[in-house]
């Protein structure tokens, strides 16, 4: 998720910037964590969601324009190849962005900047499915 013109704000810095992003990611486990209607997410996760909340922050750090923070711990984030060992169908595609979209209204993401938000999550979840339901 880049801006079209170089000295364009981010979307990093349009949702606030660090503690933005570490609020939206929080918020985003916290609902995957307790809310029914997530069940099949949660699932996925195993039995602590400590690793992916800190990972997922990192990674959205830098997706929106931000502090590289997942690349410089961690290398290319090879997405797909780091979720290959989880099952993920169109049901947890589906609540991941249920969750995300929920948290990004929450925790009052721009209203202009969902939909944009919305449309790269959904490609990069979709392509994370592994498993043909």
């Amino acid at each position: 998720m880049q801006p079209e013109e170089s000295n364009s704000p981010t979307p990093y810095q349009l949702i606030g910037g660090e503690a933005k992003v570490r609020e939206l990611v929080d918020r985003f486990y916290d609902l995957m964590d307790y809310e029914p209607a997530f069940r099949e997410l949660r699932a996925a996760h195993g039995s602590t969601l400590e690793s992916a909340r800190e990972k997922l922050y990192l990674f959205l750090s830098g997706w929106l324009g931000g502090p590289s923070l997942y690349t410089d711990r961690y290398g290319h984030p090879m997405l797909r190849a780091r979720h290959l060992p989880f099952s993920i169908g169109v049901v947890e595609r589906d609540q991941w962005m249920a969750c995300m979209m929920q948290a990004m209204e929450e925790t009052h993401v721009p209203v202009e900047l969902r939909k944009p938000l919305e449309d790269a999550l959904y490609k990069t979840a979709d392509w994370m499915r592994n498993r043909a339901d």
